[in-house]
């Protein structure tokens, strides 16, 4: 282990470390003042570097690496803006609860505020969007500021991981010489033979500082006195928001069972698909839940509710009109926007599942579920129905095209607005083993190419990103992505010629300002990005080209664009008629 300056010694103790903790990949910006961090990152074979012109794009590649890996990705930057490129996707990560290790080079302290070059205020940059954020000292050559290093790589890899996870931001002062120039002199007080292992690490090659994390479970008393509640109510129902632990799935299906309350779960819960047991879960209830009168005859006594807060309006409705019943949240935290939950528990949701059923004998049925299973499934057939009947490029039915175009154990990312809306009302509960990703903490439009870049690389699976024009527009910068790392993903460009998702607002009803304001058009088309990086390209204007560009795409190597044109006002008309035939079926279904 070279530590040719004191610099080196700072930055490979600690990027060692961060290895030793399990660190498995970096992403990297060029930048003069973060060379320790970028070599010593380079030296280190434990760990895979992947470089990004872009810091943007480089900051949601890495949010989609840990999205997808569940594991923290470190994210190294030099000074000045180039930190605050960052932002953006920190806060996603924040606000989701994706472990990111953001490493940020600065200037010394002498520098700050006195007019240098590519300085700006980095302590804290990034406020309460960091989960811990931390100034290091400027590099010292002495033991025990190597194992405070060592230690500090320690915590953050921790505090990233731990639930609920998040970034965590490590600012470096670095003085001059910055590239790995021998100097002794840095040395001189150096007792490296009567400290081994803070300067070269523990010789058995674990961590310098364990850190266990474990996952809160129930208390007795309150899985027995939970236990009683929900036994002795039978209109109970379990919501399923975005969240990526694959336990979770076959955990919560069993307790659904042996309490009889139907699942409503988000294609981002990783509960809708899968080989577990679907039997209670309902994916329509967004088509059918806009109804009023059907979603006042469905409510419930109880509801309890995993994952982040459920995105679509008319399950945010249901939750807000029935905030009567005890609604309970499980997890990480307070994800309750309309404040409608009277009970909070901050365990582990598949503790608590696991919990809760060791407390409990037998499976329930009753009329209640029965109900639920009835119009579910009554709107499910109205709404395919409606749908495959549509032969202009609707928006909604790519996603039921998709159902049965991805193969086992692929993923699908989509980007927000409208797709991660149709994600919701128009994929099926199927057995395939889908994982569904989606920048759903705080919601932005932008990186999400990156992201989906970001999972491709990390898991090696089939990844198909189906998103907007703007969106798409607003990330090309991460193709570059695709091209220099040869990864293999299917992009599905929804173009409308603008923001798709403002045609559905009351906005749409003033002409004289909804175009140029809210609708945008640009009248681009995407061959020439394509051509610019080097990708596959497909324009697929009926249902036969999409079926065999997305085909194609899937069997090959490579990254392919495929443009689907579609039409805003067209794309608003047939989701209403949707909307209004499986109201019409669910509603003749529950009378019956």
């Amino acid at each position: 282990m070279a530590f040719e300056n004191r610099n080196f010694a700072f930055a490979t103790a600690f990027v060692d470390e961060l290895a030793r903790c399990g660190l498995r990949h970096a992403c990297i910006c060029p930048g003069s003042r973060s060379s320790p961090l970028a070599i010593s990152l380079a030296r280190n074979a434990a760990v895979k570097k992947w470089v990004h012109l872009d810091e943007r794009s480089a900051a949601y590649f890495a949010l989609g690496m840990a999205r997808a890996l569940r594991e923290p990705v470190a994210l190294v930057c030099t000074s000045g803006t180039a930190a605050a490129n960052l932002h953006p996707a920190v806060a996603e990560a924040r606000n989701s609860g994706v472990p990111l290790l953001v490493l940020t080079a600065d200037r010394p302290p002498e520098l700050w505020d006195w007019g240098a070059l590519q300085t700006i205020d980095q302590v804290g940059l990034y406020g309460s969007h960091a989960k811990w954020s931390v100034s290091m000292p400027v590099p010292e050559a002495t033991t025990p500021l190597i194992a405070f290093v060592r230690a500090t790589a320690c915590r953050a890899f921790a505090t990233a991981l731990e639930p609920p996870s998040g970034p965590v931001h490590v600012n470096f002062p670095f003085r001059e010489p910055l590239e790995p120039v021998s100097v002794p002199s840095d040395f001189s007080d150096m007792a490296e033979a009567d400290a081994p292992e803070e300067w070269r690490g523990r010789a058995d090659g674990k961590p310098f500082l364990h850190v266990a994390i474990a996952q809160a479970a129930l208390s007795k008393d309150d899985a027995q006195r939970l236990t009683r509640e929900l036994s002795s109510l039978e209109r109970g129902v379990i919501v399923c928001g975005p969240q990526i632990d694959p336990r979770l799935p076959e955990a919560v299906a069993f307790l659904a069972r042996r309490l009889g309350y139907p699942i409503l779960a988000d294609p981002l819960s990783q509960v809708r698909c899968g080989s577990h047991d679907r039997t209670l879960v309902i994916d329509s209830y967004d088509a059918f839940l806009r109804d009023a009168d059907l979603a006042a005859s469905l409510a419930p006594e109880v509801v309890l509710r995993f994952g982040a807060f459920p995105a679509p309006r008319p399950l945010a409705g249901y939750l807000a009109r029935h905030r009567h019943a005890h609604q309970i949240l499980i997890g990480d935290g307070f994800k309750d926007p309309i404040h409608a939950a009277s009970e909070v528990v901050l365990a582990d949701p598949v503790s608590f599942c696991q919990d809760l059923v060791g407390h409990l004998s037998g499976e329930r049925r009753g009329t209640w579920v029965r109900q639920w299973r009835q119009v579910a499934e009554a709107a499910a057939s109205a709404l395919r129905q409606e749908v495959t009947g549509f032969q202009p490029m609707f928006e909604g039915r790519v996603f039921l095209e998709l159902e049965s175009l991805l193969p086992e154990d692929a993923i699908l990312f989509v980007g927000n607005s409208m797709p991660v809306r149709d994600l919701e009302t128009f994929f099926p509960s199927v057995h395939k083993r889908v994982r569904f990703l989606a920048n759903r903490g705080a919601n932005g439009i932008d990186g999400v190419v990156s992201s989906a870049l970001g999972a491709d690389a990390a898991t090696g699976k089939k990844v198909v990103l189906v998103l907007g024009d703007i969106s798409f527009y607003h990330d090309m910068n991460g193709l570059l992505a695709a091209k220099s790392h040869s990864l293999d993903a299917t992009i599905i460009v929804l173009n409308n010629n603008g923001g798709g998702i403002f045609s559905f607002l009351p906005q749409a009803s003033y002409p004289d300002v909804f175009e140029p304001y809210f609708g945008t058009p640009h009248g681009l088309t995407f061959r020439a990005a394509a051509e610019l990086y080097g990708l596959g390209y497909a324009k697929a204007e009926d249902w036969l080209q999409f079926r065999e560009a997305v085909a194609q795409s899937l069997a090959g190597a490579g990254t392919t664009i495929i443009e689907v044109p579609c039409d805003r006002a067209l794309n608003v008309d047939l989701h209403r008629r949707v909307w209004h035939a499986v109201a019409a079926a669910a509603k003749a279904c529950g009378s019956g």
